[in-house]
């Protein structure tokens, strides 16, 4: 059964990436390359990903994969990828399967779902995108890599407001230098009891 996960690696102060839109931070943490590879397992459960446009562009520029687009193989493998996006000038990686679209989450659920054929769904990022997920009830799962920084400013984790009722610890341990935790995610309660 297809999962809809945000796995991502956060500062202890709940950023994704500093004032500058930089990940330079993550990667001078002792033991990141360890934490990294720990993600293997989860990734290879992963028929499709979706990100932001912040984090598409990031991706792109930061590893020229314009210029090397034998390197999104790497990161991606043959895995489709939604980017959602209100720009109309994100490039394509060459040989990626990319499809750009706009729009609330909702519009393009059904579709992400049937692309993912029962497998999971990897939110890369960014945290708005994540937070969307949850506002309709469509987040099964956070996945958390805390680093040991704080940024004080910086794209945030996950700007919305999730009660401890929605949220469960269901796994935590040590690697590294890194906190790893995943929490369960359950839909919001209306008061008349639905969904």
């Amino acid at each position: 059964m297809t999962r809809i996960v945000y796995y991502t690696s956060t500062s202890l102060d709940g950023y994704l990436a500093d004032a500058e839109n930089s990940l330079d931070w993550l990667f001078a943490v002792e033991g990141g390359a360890e934490a990294i590879a720990e993600g293997d397992a989860f990734v290879s459960g992963v028929t499709v990903l979706v990100e932001g446009s912040t984090t598409y562009r990031w991706l792109v520029e930061h590893e020229d994969l314009l210029a090397h687009p034998d390197k999104w193989q790497t990161f991606y493998g043959d895995r489709k990828t939604f980017v959602f996006t209100t720009r109309d000038d994100l490039p394509v990686v060459p040989g990626a399967d990319v499809e750009f679209v706009s729009g609330p989450v909702s519009d393009h659920i059904d579709h992400i779902l049937a692309a993912a054929g029962g497998g999971d769904v990897w939110v890369v990022g960014g945290g708005a995108l994540a937070a969307a997920f949850a506002a309709i009830g469509k987040l099964d799962e956070i996945h958390l890599s805390i680093a040991p920084v704080t940024l004080t400013a910086g794209a945030p984790l996950l700007p919305a407001a999730l009660n401890s009722s929605r949220l469960r610890l269901v796994e935590v341990h040590k690697t590294g230098q890194f906190i790893k935790a995943k929490y369960s995610l359950t839909p919001a309660r209306h008061p008349t009891g639905g969904q």
